[in-house]
């Protein structure tokens, strides 16, 4: 029996489900298809696309030249492939955005009505959306009870799985063809290694560097207490479940919290799936609707400058400047990145989560969608919108020795750490000794930061008092 194995985001052999179900079944097809037909707005985006390109090299080597790799409708290639080499099943993992839940659907009753059995798996996420309810069977808002209670009091995540013992591929002419038009061609070999035994062996770097003091040491953006694993978690390079177990596995009694927080941050993934799922408008859509009448700005020469890194605001520019450079960015440095375009700006936080799904390679429409709506103040769980982080004050708290910041604005490479995270504030001499020239080598700050702050604030509050009436 010949069963197709289409690959989506699980580019890995090991703990794969749906792969080790084919290939117990007999011969195997193994396809990536690139779906452009049915993603619409989410198609993916540049940094992605680069990412994708070198993950799926590295699939192609471990399946010895055997991959497919095809863009267009699904429905249509997989009903091809199944004619040419007369599939009789097709498996594949789960993927949870809306689009493709309904594409996955449509497709699974077309095959079925031609005959072919359709198996679907979960290899992506610890906890499956609708296995984690509250008692009233009603989804969870708020994080801290849907990790606590609803996930780690209910069925625990899996056991990873081993890779298949015998894998029989099937023979065809359609190779993998690495000079494809439709990927994006980029520089990030020179920042990542990519593939399922990259991810691996970032792990275990993490394990062995990172892990201990990751519960303070995440926060500081030139440490090496963070894993750098989303990417390779968001195309399946590597199993979360590899990853929960194994952490768990680690019987050193110091590094518990670090563990421990750790496995809460794969949580804070897994609520984003799960926000994701159940309010399936979290993409575009403000959960908490008394934004709809939020008077946002609309300043496209500001947009700009904070997408280019130039803004004056030194820490937002470095992690601006980082997530062009690198297609990625620090947490902390994402949530004052975001702060400021959305509070001291006034930029809908659209705008932000559009540029880092282009510019990400671990964007994630999940993730992406919910953390925009967290740090905007319109999540259903999500930071206050009166909490607006200084980016003067952050940048001296976790980068207090200027490593972070003036790797990625060399211009400042000078300026004391007194000054570096408000150039504005430096005098004349101290200045021109660092040979700066605000205006000229570096930007003047787009925006004054207590002024913005305070008008921010004065939004929300007309906002929250228009509520109180309507109520």
């Amino acid at each position: 029996m010949i069963a197709i194995h289409w690959f989506r985001q699980d580019l890995r052999l090991h703990d794969n489900p749906a792969l080790l179900a084919a290939s117990d079944l007999g011969k195997v097809l193994p396809i990536y298809i690139l779906d452009d037909t049915n993603s619409g707005t989410y198609a993916m985006g540049s940094a992605s696309q680069q990412w994708l390109y070198h993950s799926l090299q590295a699939l192609n080597t471990s399946l010895s030249g055997k991959l497919i790799v095809q863009k267009g409708d699904p429905e249509v290639i997989l009903l091809q492939l199944a004619a040419t080499y007369g599939v009789q099943a097709i498996f594949w993992n789960r993927c949870y955005e809306p689009w493709q839940i309904n594409r996955d659907q449509r497709i699974k009753k077309t095959l079925e009505a031609h005959n072919i059995q359709v198996k679907s798996y979960n290899s992506l996420l610890l906890w499956e959306p609708w296995n984690v309810l509250k008692q009233d069977g009603h989804p969870y808002k708020v994080f801290t009870p849907y990790y606590k209670t609803g996930c780690l009091h209910t069925i625990p995540p899996r056991e990873p799985l081993p890779n298949p013992t015998t894998l029989s591929l099937v023979d065809h002419l359609r190779n993998f063809d690495v000079e494809s038009p439709w990927f994006s061609y980029g520089q990030l070999e020179r920042h990542w290694n990519i593939g399922e035994q990259a991810a691996r062996n970032r792990f275990d770097t993490f394990i062995r560097d990172g892990l201990k003091g990751y519960q303070e040491g995440r926060n500081f953006p030139s440490k090496e207490h963070v894993s750098r694993l989303s990417p390779h978690l968001h195309f399946g390079e590597i199993s979360p479940h590899y990853i929960w177990h194994r952490l768990r596995s680690i019987q050193n009694v110091e590094w518990q919290n670090d563990i421990n927080r750790f496995c809460s941050e794969l949580g804070w993934r897994e609520f984003s799936y799960y926000l994701l799922y159940h309010f399936p408008t979290l993409p575009d859509q403000n959960l908490n609707v008394k934004f709809n009448n939020f008077p946002w700005c609309q300043d496209t020469e500001a947009l700009t400058a904070w997408k280019q890194g130039k803004t004056g605001i030194p820490i937002v520019d470095a992690g601006m400047r980082e997530l062009v450079q690198t297609g990625y960015m620090h947490n902390r440095i994402r949530m004052i990145v975001g702060s400021f375009l959305v509070k001291n700006l006034g930029l809908h936080w659209t705008h932000g989560a559009n540029w880092f799904w282009e510019c990400l390679v671990d964007a994630d429409l999940a993730n992406n969608s919910a953390s925009w709506q967290w740090v905007s103040g319109c999540g259903v769980d999500a930071a206050p919108y009166f909490r607006i982080f200084n980016p003067v004050t952050q940048g001296h708290r976790f980068d207090p020795e200027g490593v972070y910041t003036k790797y990625f604005v060399p211009e400042l490479q000078k300026l004391p750490t007194k000054y570096l995270f408000s150039p504005w504030e430096a005098p004349n001499n101290i200045l021109r000794e660092a040979d700066i020239k605000l205006g000229e080598t570096y930007p003047n700050s787009i925006v004054d930061l207590k002024e913005s702050r305070d008008r921010a604030l004065k939004a929300f509050s007309s906002l929250h008092k228009a509520s109180d009436k309507q109520v």
